[in-house]
Order: C-alpha cells, then structure tokens, then sequence
C-alpha cells in the first residue's frame, strides 16, 4: 500500500509504551506534537491551560464527560477575563461593536481561529470500524463513513501505527453526527414543490441550503425567453448552474421546467450529494453532473452562479463554499460568462453585498468587473436574508449583518 495515501500518524506515550494511529482532520490540521491522555479526573481549568498551550488531551474516560469537558472549554474561551488573557494564550476577545467593519472582521476570524484551534485538543480513539471505544459513546459509525469513506480494518498507518485505528477531534465528530442527522432528515425547500418530494439531503462537507432568501430569488425571477428562431427550431431551453454544491438550484430549475441542465463542480463529496439529491427528486434525466472548473463547455440560454460570498481565505474544506480568496470564482464567472451565454441569454450571478458592509469588497469593485467582463446589468432583484444571525445584537457583525442584502443580479452581453 501507498502510504502517502494514507493520513500522518499522530503519536503519544501510554502506560510507558509508544503509540501511534492514524490521525484524521477536516481542516487539514497536522497532528499535534505534544498528547496527554486525560480522563473524567482532569479538571477544566487543567485542560483548558493545556489546550491554550498547544497540548492535545487524548480523552480515556466516558464519552459523555467529553462532552461536558468541550462545553466546559467553550465556556473559558467565550468568557476569558480580561487580566488572564496575557498570562495564558487564549483565544482574542471578539472585536468591539464600535470598531471598523473590515477591523471587525479580521478580529472575527481570528478570535474564531483560535477558538477552534484550542477546541479542537481534546481527542477521541476511534476502532478500525469506526466504532469509539469508550464508556456511554454513541454508535457513530454511519456518521463516520460518510465523512471518511468506507471502514477499512485491514489498513494499517504509516511508520507502525496500530493497523485501523485512528484519532480525531470531538469537534470533528460532533460536526460529522450533525451533518448525519441533516443528511437523514433533510432541508425544507418550499420552493421544490408539496412534501415528500421538497426536500434536499446535504451531505457531510456540502453547505447546507439554510438560506432561503437566494432560493426564493431564482424561484421566482422570470426565465429568460427563446429567441424566435430557436422557438422555430424547436430548441429547449437550456441551463448551466455554476457550483452546484448540493444541487439545490439545478433541482429548482427543473422543477421550474427547464429541461436541459449541465451542473458543475470540482468537489467529488459535492457532485455525489447533488446526485443523490437530484435521483430522489426525479430530475436526473434534466440534469447531467459534470466535475469542472466552473462553465462546462458550450452555450446556454441561462446561467446560474452562487459564489462563495466573502473574499477571505477558507480555513477548512467547508468553508469554499463561504469565502472566496481573492474572488476567485466570481471573478472567473463574470469573465467566462459572455462566451458561455446563448444570444438573448442570462447569466444569474447570486451574491450577497455582506462583503461591501465588511469593507472587503466595493460595490464599484463588482461593477467594473461586470463592465470589465463584456456584460451589462439587465436587472437585479433583492432580499433580506431571514436566518438568525441577521437579528442577533450580540453577534460581533451584528452592523453589517443587519444591513445585509443578497441580490440576484440579470447579466447580459454588451
């Protein structure tokens, strides 16, 4: 076997003896240098002081009690007095409500940073099987594979790690149960039609269509119209979807009676979602998958983009399909847009203006690009987003968040 496919080995001493297995994170992270077992003896404070300092508790006591212990951890970083942060290296207090938007920001992410750094040190042991072998630990083996693929007892790490066995982060864990529990029970999406067939099923690492707001604006913006001589030819009209994540906007413009679709995406966890999604709703015979780089190739009457609305630098898998890096995707969908529009056609470019509201992005900025790209803007309908986070005071964004407005804006070709 090759072991540079496998995951790095993480390493500890129990009981005088050398150990090691194989070490799985989400965000990438290296396995820490410096494990301690712990147990429902450690005290909070204890761990808390080791985890800001770098040292990873690899739990042997009850499931339960770690989760108790993440909670008790979360509760220090969230409320650190002022006159102990210099003497431990805790997570930075979040941002003033008075300091500059692109300031609060910054301090935003790293005070997140942080918090998830020092949250994720407390460790599980995990069987070949997936199975964690703990008192009062739940069965998280369906959560597991589908976060991780296929249990494979027979592999074995790298430089001697125990053959199958491997180590996580609770909070890996609670994020992978999570997403099992959304993937079983699926989304409410209004806008596909009567239940059962309303339904979209994220899967673990997919962003979850939680925001209604940028549904119900391509649920409800007029289709652009077949010219006349395509109308004589009798030609369909066609779409691409640009990112498709979860395929919930291909999903919605079949049910809308778009009947040629091509949907996009370079993720493999995405594509397989959007898939699933699209074979229980019935419209996999209007919708093809294709794994690229946004435009397949060709021309459509309609294309449909959702970028990642924040140009910042994602810091886990998850996160592309929240920040941009240097708008990246936006500005490689406005460039390649005119080639791949039909003559008459529309390109649909759904984008929050929470970036303009943070100073990370102009609106002049987004103008002169669409200039810059061949397009025009044909139209542009708004909505105010309606999740939980828009009304919360004590959210360390609550300025810009409160006057957020996501728009779907109608391109055309000069």
């Amino acid at each position: 076997m090759n072991n540079a496919t496998l995951p790095p080995t993480i390493r500890w001493t129990e009981g005088d003896q050398a150990c090691s297995a194989l070490w799985r994170s989400e965000r990438g992270a290296p396995p820490p240098k410096r494990v301690v077992l712990a147990d429902d003896t450690t005290t909070a404070d204890d761990a808390y002081h080791l985890a800001c300092e770098g040292t990873a508790l690899l739990w042997r006591g009850d499931f339960q009690n770690a989760r108790q212990m993440l909670q008790a951890l979360a509760r220090r970083i969230d409320n650190v007095p002022q006159r102990k942060q210099r003497g431990n290296k805790a997570p930075a207090p979040a941002p003033a409500a008075n300091a500059a938007p692109g300031t609060a920001f910054n301090l935003h992410r790293q005070a997140q940073a942080q918090r998830a750094r020092v949250l994720a040190m407390v460790l599980l042991p995990f069987n070949a099987d997936y199975s964690i072998p703990l008192r009062r630990a739940p069965d998280a083996r369906s959560a597991c594979t589908e976060a991780w693929g296929a249990a494979d007892i027979a592999k074995e790490g790298m430089d001697g790690a125990t053959s199958g066995a491997s180590v996580a982060s609770l909070r890996d864990l609670l994020g992978m149960t999570s997403a099992h529990e959304w993937r079983k029970n699926g989304i409410e999406i209004k806008a596909l039609g009567e239940a059962p067939n309303d339904r979209i099923y994220p899967h673990y690492g997919v962003f979850s269509p939680v925001r209604g707001e940028y549904i119900d604006l391509v649920a409800t913006t007029p289709l652009p119209k077949l010219p006349p001589q395509a109308l004589a030819a009798g030609h369909a009209l066609a779409a691409f979807d640009i990112g498709t994540g979860s395929g919930v906007l291909a999903a919605l413009l079949a049910r809308r009676g778009v009947t040629r679709i091509v949907a996009t995406d370079q993720e493999p966890r995405a594509l397989a979602c959007a898939q699933a999604n699209l074979d229980q709703l019935g419209f996999s015979a209007q919708v093809s998958l294709q794994k690229t780089n946004l435009f397949p190739e060709g021309q459509a009457l309609l294309v449909v983009c959702n970028p990642p609305w924040l140009p910042a630098r994602p810091s886990a898998p998850i996160e592309h399909a929240v920040y941009d890096e240097n708008n990246q995707m936006l500005l490689g969908f406005l460039n390649g847009l005119a080639a791949h529009l039909a003559p008459g056609g529309e390109g649909w470019l759904i984008l929050s203006d929470l970036a303009e509201h943070l100073g990370l992005r102009s609106r002049e900025m987004l103008l002169t690009a669409i200039a810059n790209s061949g397009l025009q803007v044909l139209g542009r309908r708004d909505a105010k987003p309606l999740h939980p986070k828009a009304t919360d005071a004590r959210d360390s964004l609550a300025q810009a968040r409160a006057a957020e407005v996501t728009s779907l804006w109608r391109l055309g070709v000069i």
